[in-house]
């Protein structure tokens, strides 16, 4: 069987970096071929809305199937069994909810962004603002993410053990990033998420087929195997492990427990408030096809989401916690490692640019939404008040890509070694509670107005973001971003069970609290636009 080759480096750096390099040369093709079709600031930013329900559904899953799904689920399952399946389960449940609630919704009433949706019938400057800064923030803290998983995974592909040289290799994703943007645009970026969902899918269903070969497709043998091996683990934490019960992270005391609670209430509310998904929705053109992508979306993400449960218990099996957690990438190199035991050199090469390539398009997926949530929110409709033609909002969306890019190195550089499927559910919870409550009172409450609005905004991103800084992900421990500090004046690792209810509390305050009605002639216009499409395509049309 293969093992960790000398030096600490798994596999052949050259093979590695080659067939990632070959990855970035084929999509940049692509990205320069799409980008000479981008006529006017609508190909820029929504491909045109000329993607099919099937094709955006592809790209979603490419968007939504980050590093977290395979590098950091993976080795959560690995290292903590039962607990770790928890991100799958919540990733997943969490569709259902933005199919239901918000999908054909949000595409009958939006043009461009999210903040189209709720300053419909509300004051347009305050709403704008309120929503383009949501927008910049949970993009913030989804490229965190993806920039630590890069740093993790060339650490333990190259052999790159030192934090300056890990720093510079986030710089180069960076830099990617900014280039598959600033040339490509939504069309280019779409195009490079598809054609990595199918690989990512294509790599998981085929490490996972020999991982059930391995074990005589006997899924009780792999798990019973994975136990084995985890009791063995001279590491005494892992070795107390049950992985085969709930518990081994979020397990005895009753903090951990609302940890728990705390995760999964991020995890399933916030998909529905994810910027740079609800931005899907507007690259089809009718909301029928944006039904399909969510649907087509659901059933590639769930298959996804079964392989990495046997891909996290089979790695526990073959790989041990042991050299897992010793490996450069800690928990996020377990799929890498399964990848070289069962596949060798070349095995690891194809899922390590796999991995690479899915930090790439997500990265680009989050860059362009938040670089058009500035340009069209903020720029045009806020500073210029309406008076900034298309041209002008394009150069001001690749300008913000540019700066956006600079601050997710320096954020990434700092968050480097994170688990990243933990880093994401950040996200989701800023995301669920500065955006959620606001979208679904838009759309369901007639009395909603500006005041709830803001309050259910700035009151949601302010109080997760200070939670998050007060938190034991922040300080306080070893594994902490910061781990020579304590400051975790918070319990709870993720805020979402304080943040997020809190939210739709100030959202229903601030509406009771404001005497006066917004457009009250904009809200039968809203409800049957939401509900029907009927000019919804007007609106996108100019």
């Amino acid at each position: 069987m293969s093992t960790l080759a000398a030096g600490g480096a798994v596999g052949n750096p050259a093979a590695n970096i080659g067939i990632f390099a070959l990855f970035v040369a084929v999509t940049m093709v692509v990205v320069v071929r799409a980008s000479r079709n981008n006529k006017s600031a609508a190909d820029f930013f929504t491909g045109g809305r000329g993607f099919s329900g099937p094709q955006n559904g592809i790209a979603i899953a490419g968007d939504y199937l980050s590093a977290a799904s395979f590098l950091g689920i993976a080795g959560a399952i690995a290292v903590y069994g039962y607990d770790g399946f928890l991100y799958s389960i919540g990733f997943l449940v969490a569709w259902l909810v933005a199919l239901l609630l918000v999908a054909e919704l949000l595409r009958n009433t939006g043009k461009f962004t999210m903040a189209d949706v709720l300053s419909f019938r509300l004051k347009q400057r305050p709403v704008r603002t309120a929503a383009a800064l949501s927008t910049l923030i949970v993009s913030l803290f989804y490229l965190l993410a993806q920039m630590a998983g890069a740093g993790g995974l060339v650490a333990l592909l190259l052999n790159i053990s030192s934090r300056t040289g890990q720093s510079i290799v986030i710089a180069v994703v960076g830099v990617l990033m900014i280039v598959y943007v600033l040339v490509g645009g939504m069309k280019g970026t779409t195009w490079v998420q598809i054609i990595k969902a199918v690989l990512l899918i294509a790599g998981a269903a085929f490490m996972t087929v020999l991982v059930l070969a391995k074990f005589g497709f006997n899924v009780s043998d792999i798990l019973g195997s994975a136990q084995e091996t985890v009791s063995g683990s001279t590491n005494k934490a892992a070795a107390a492990r049950d992985v085969l019960e709930p518990g081994a992270q979020y397990g005895g005391s009753n903090t951990a427990k609302l940890n728990f609670l705390s995760l999964g209430l991020a995890l399933v509310l916030g998909t529905a408030g994810l910027p740079h998904v609800l931005m899907r929705f507007y690259t089809v053109p009718t909301a029928k096809e944006a039904r399909k992508s969510v649907v087509w979306a659901i059933a590639l993400i769930g298959a996804f989401y079964l392989f990495t449960l046997i891909l996290g218990y089979g790695a526990a099996a073959i790989v041990g916690p042991d050299k897992i957690l010793a490996a450069a990438g800690g928990q996020n190199s377990a799929a890498p490692l399964l990848a070289f035991e069962l596949g060798g050199v070349i095995l690891l090469g194809v899922i390590s640019a796999v991995a690479f390539a899915t930090i790439l398009a997500v990265v680009a997926g989050l860059t362009i939404t938040a670089s058009t949530s500035f340009a069209h929110d903020i720029y045009a409709s806020v500073i210029k008040k309406g008076n900034a033609d298309e041209n002008e909002q394009v150069r001001v969306s690749r300008i913000t890509a540019v700066v956006i890019g600079v601050l997710a190195i320096g954020l990434g550089i700092l968050a480097n070694g994170q688990n990243i499927a933990f880093l994401v559910a950040l996200a989701f919870a800023v995301a669920a509670a500065a955006n959620l409550p606001t979208i679904l009172y838009s759309l369901f409450w007639k009395r909603f107005n500006t005041t709830g609005a803001l309050c259910s905004m700035y009151g949601g991103l302010i109080s997760t973001i200070v939670l998050i800084i007060f938190s034991p992900a922040v300080s306080g421990s070893k594994t902490a971003m910061i781990p020579g500090s304590d400051f975790a004046y918070f319990p709870l690792s993720n805020p979402g069970i304080v943040s997020i209810p809190l939210a739709f509390v100030l959202g229903i305050v601030g509406t009771l609290l404001a005497k006066n009605k917004d457009n009250t002639a904009k809200d039968a216009e809203m409800e049957v636009r939401s509900l029907t499409g009927v000019g919804a395509e007007k609106a996108t049309a100019h």
